[in-house]
């Protein structure tokens, strides 16, 4: 499912509904985990700003909990635990511990919704501009949503991707992986049968002499 471009909280509540009024009154105190990670973007994000009124507008006050956690410049191999390429890459972003900021986002997570009875799980992933050279991205994306559903004892959990956008893509080192990774996170999403990926690309554009020109990661 493609979610137009915007706001990532504003399109969230596109995705899931609100629940009736009979399950509203029998549920009211569970809660809507929102997980927002990935790399630099998502960190730079101020989700109070922005996603949390969003969600809080759909949800009610009291039914949603936000957690961020996200670190610039990363591979998504510093979330997923284990190594899907073969060979095991040797060049571009390999952390030295797997899964090595997996454990402080889950903390985090655990500590957020202690005591709290969960209604719905969602993932908020916006990363992979640290990956260009990654040729099992989807494996990670799968495995990162196992951890979490084995961390949280919550099977049917969501996942919103915001696909990288089309900055770079006239540089020729750097068209063929991205080109890649916009295509994972697409097919990915919309493969999974509670996802959607958001349209970045017109978030890094500015006009010169005329011109739309898409010249920034960020």
């Amino acid at each position: 499912m493609k979610l137009q471009k915007g706001v990532l909280g504003a399109l969230v509540i596109v995705l899931f509904s609100m629940p009736d009024v009979g399950a509203e009154k029998a549920k009211r105190e569970e809660k809507n985990l929102f997980i927002l990670s990935g790399q630099s973007n998502m960190a730079g994000m101020d989700e109070s700003l922005t996603f949390t009124p969003a969600v809080t507008k759909a949800f009610g006050k009291d039914g949603v909990i936000v957690v961020k956690n996200a670190n610039s410049g990363q591979s998504i191999r510093s979330w997923a635990k284990t190594n899907h390429e073969d060979p095991p890459p040797t060049r571009g972003r390999v952390p030295k511990v797997r899964g090595e900021l997996y454990d402080p986002l889950i903390k985090k997570v655990k500590t957020a919704i202690e005591g709290e009875p969960l209604k719905t799980v969602t993932l908020v992933w916006m990363q992979g501009e640290s990956d260009l050279n990654n040729t099992a991205y989807d494996a990670y994306l799968k495995e990162l949503l196992q951890q979490l559903q084995t961390d949280l004892a919550f099977k049917e959990i969501n996942i919103v991707i915001g696909r990288i956008s089309d900055s770079g893509l006239d540089n020729p080192k750097r068209l063929e992986g991205r080109l890649n990774i916009r295509k994972v996170q697409k097919t990915f999403a919309e493969g999974h049968p509670r996802g959607a990926w958001v349209d970045t690309d017109d978030l890094n554009d500015r006009e010169a002499e005329g011109k739309v020109i898409h010249d920034g990661e960020h």
